[in-house]
């Protein structure tokens, strides 16, 4: 697939819908570090930008569409079917957590919360594609999922990106997976996941997707039980790390503190591996910051 063309139609495709986000420079660690505040984009998430470009290049059955969600997905997704009039049904697990439960509510979708995990709901949603017809928008192992994902770095990159190494927070690898997509190795990108919700990184160490147990602060946003399969074709050979909750919530905790930007767990994830030295830039590196989340919980307003 040419990754860099479809990236290209679909940010032409998401114009007026998604968010054009902003950037800037922090010295919280001393060198400077370019971040861009994704988690200012609709719905809190960059995931709009993935079901924006989904529904715009697709035909979309009466049944409208469905979604399995730790709770962004589903938000972005209801509020991309609620915009261009199509209905929506969406599943999340109970760890999605109240505020991102109360967020999907606000778009008017017929929402289901079920017991268990990420992957729990998922059965649930499929089992709906199945019944309804519905078109299912899924969070992160789809073409058209990546290629609006990789909007977001194309467009860090007409904004004047200077990094080598961009560090981006993974759950199922989409948001990564676009990341690589766009980047196509003109920098080096870091994955960063949670100790206890490390899909990526445990496939690379087994040489195959595998499952892995989920649990911790992240869990609702980057709680993915098995990366998706085009993720870990496009990650081979990338530097991944893992960051333990303490480093997360610390993150959060310095972001508030030096820029007062209030951010979820996941949307510090990328943060935290600086943090704690978990990715240690050499001398002179550049580095940039993706924050991807900004759904706290509970909500503090």
């Amino acid at each position: 697939m040419n990754w860099k063309s479809e990236i290209l139609a679909a940010q032409q495709r998401i114009a007026g819908y998604a968010q054009v986000t902003p950037v800037m420079e922090s010295q919280m660690l001393g060198d400077p570090i370019e971040i861009k505040l994704e988690h200012m984009q609709h719905t809190g998430s960059f995931k709009a930008r993935g079901a924006f470009n989904t529904l715009l290049s697709s035909d979309v059955p009466p049944a409208g569409v469905v979604a399995a969600s730790g709770g962004n997905h589903g938000a972005a997704a209801a509020y991309a079917a609620q915009t261009l009039g199509y209905p929506a049904k969406i599943f999340v697990p109970e760890l999605a957590g109240p505020s991102k439960i109360a967020l999907i509510e606000q778009t008017g979708a017929d929402l289901s919360v079920v017991s268990g995990e990420y992957a729990n709901a998922l059965t649930e949603a499929q089992a709906h594609e199945a019944k309804t017809g519905a078109m299912q928008i899924h969070a992160y192992d789809a073409p058209a999922t990546v290629a609006g994902q990789g909007t977001c770095f194309a467009e860090w990159e007409a904004q004047g990106l200077q990094a080598d190494t961009v560090l981006v927070a993974v759950g199922g690898g989409g948001l990564i997976s676009g990341a690589l997509a766009w980047l196509q190795g003109a920098r080096k990108v870091v994955a960063a996941e949670p100790e206890t919700s490390c899909a990526l990184h445990a496939a690379l160490a087994a040489g195959e997707p595998v499952d892995v147990s989920v649990s911790g602060i992240a869990a609702n946003a980057l709680g993915a039980r098995r990366i998706g399969s085009i993720c870990f074709g496009l990650a081979q050979g990338i530097t991944s790390v893992l960051v333990p909750d303490a480093a997360i919530a610390e993150a959060q905790k310095r972001l508030w503190q030096a820029h007062r930007i209030l951010v979820e767990p996941a949307g510090a994830t990328a943060l935290a591996a600086l943090f704690s030295g978990a990715y240690q830039p050499e001398p002179g590196e550049r580095v940039a910051v993706l924050i991807c989340g900004g759904n706290i919980s509970p909500d503090p307003l």
